[in-house]
């Protein structure tokens, strides 16, 4: 087990990252173009590639400087945990179907037209993913849609070694790296992480900002609004309107307590294991405090509609993991709207007997597609506008 940064010695000021060194693995300017001529053999990238790419460089997945070798991949898979001792929830490794791409290589990692980073493999090796699926999914059914994706998606061979980083990738949605968004966060203050893969309605809103309040966050606290913005499952909102509609709501909405950044990262919908990946992200972003749902990046078998995890699964594997994070959970307001008092937790609209509106996403969609009016308790104006003009 590595011990971590205490609670108390982070107030000094941001949190110091996981590992306590911020990685950057961005070469200098002027070696740039002398490293990529250097570089004979190429590989394209996905867009999971190009996410786990940019989180490496700029520091996201510290403390780790490269895709991961065998050893620590298996003892990710096994137990959410590298070979060195750091906690970890998925592991995070470049796959190919190369016969050609030999440990010893070095191999320039393209992405769109761009030259992201150079990688020295260092391993190779073709991957058990029925056990990686068990392991990291609790499952090895395709109806999971990242045991499709490794199945699916996922190539023959993983590669793992050591990165140099070109440059980050060119996106619609601009991400602050973990540097730029610990620069704006207030020194000495708590700062809670919302992390969201969908537009942000009123009751988000309303989430996000209670958590400010809840016992053990501090008085002066800033919530960090920090959606993924990569691939996430195949009926969600694409990332590029996604990002305007934060856009429009974070121009309208003037707290100076709630800060905005975007966060590339690849949605796996892994239940408890990436509620450890999210608050490892965050905590290298500068968060102390991270606000979890009792079904965070949870999902359904399309065929039976049964949940893969537990309601509070992601919650109680989080709270185990947190004191080694020094960080803290704030758990998830059951929030519902009443006619007499607005949002008020589930717990006081019933025992108080007040009446409950409710809107289904299926619903709301519905309403979208067919211009009806959407209730401003549910959806803000500004949201609704982008979604149905993109």
């Amino acid at each position: 087990m590595i011990t971590s940064q205490s609670p108390s010695a982070k107030k000094a000021g941001v949190i110091a990252p996981y590992g306590g060194t911020l990685v950057d693995l961005m070469v200098p300017k002027d070696q740039k173009e002398i490293i990529k001529k250097s570089i004979t053999k190429t590989l394209e990238c996905s867009d999971r590639n190009a996410c786990d790419i940019e989180l490496l460089i700029s520091g996201g997945f510290s403390p780790e400087r490269g895709f991961m070798h065998q050893a620590d991949y298996q003892a990710v898979v096994k137990g959410h945990r590298t070979t060195s001792g750091y906690l970890f929830g998925l592991p995070v490794v470049m796959d190919t179907d190369r016969d050609d791409l030999k440990i010893g290589d070095q191999v320039l990692l393209n992405y769109k037209g761009q030259s992201l980073a150079v990688m020295d493999i260092d391993d190779k090796w073709e991957p058990d993913k029925v056990v990686e699926a068990k392991g990291c999914y609790g499952t090895t059914s395709l109806e999971h849609p990242a045991v499709r994706m490794i199945a699916t998606e996922r190539k023959r061979f993983y590669l793992g070694g050591k990165l140099q980083g070109l440059e980050l990738p060119k996106r619609i949605f601009p991400c602050k790296t973990p540097a730029e968004v610990r620069s704006q966060l207030p020194a000495g203050e708590d700062v809670v992480a919302f992390q969201c893969r969908n537009p942000i309605h009123r009751a988000h809103y309303e989430l996000f900002t209670r958590a400010l309040n809840a016992n053990n966050v501090s008085k002066n606290a800033v919530v960090l609004v920090h959606p993924t913005c990569g691939p996430t499952q195949h009926d969600d909102i694409p990332g590029t309107i996604r990002f305007q509609t934060y856009e429009r709501l974070a121009s309208e909405v003037n707290n100076p307590r709630i800060k905005w950044a975007y966060l590339p990262y690849a949605m796996h919908m892994a239940g408890p294991r990436e509620a450890l990946q999210h608050m490892i992200i965050r905590r290298n972003y500068g968060c102390t405090h991270f606000i979890i749902g009792r079904d965070m990046a949870g999902c359904k078998s399309h065929l039976t509609g049964e949940d893969f995890y537990d309601a509070y699964e992601a919650q109680n594997f989080a709270r185990e993991c947190a004191p080694e994070l020094a960080m803290e959970t704030v758990p998830s307001l059951n929030l519902v709207f009443t006619e007499e008092e607005g949002y008020v937790t589930a717990e006081h609209a019933e025992a108080r007997g007040l009446h409950v509106k409710k809107l289904s996403g299926t619903q709301f969609r519905k309403m979208l597609r067919s211009g009806e009016e959407i209730p401003e308790w549910f959806a803000f104006r500004s949201v609704v506008e982008v979604l149905r003009t993109t």
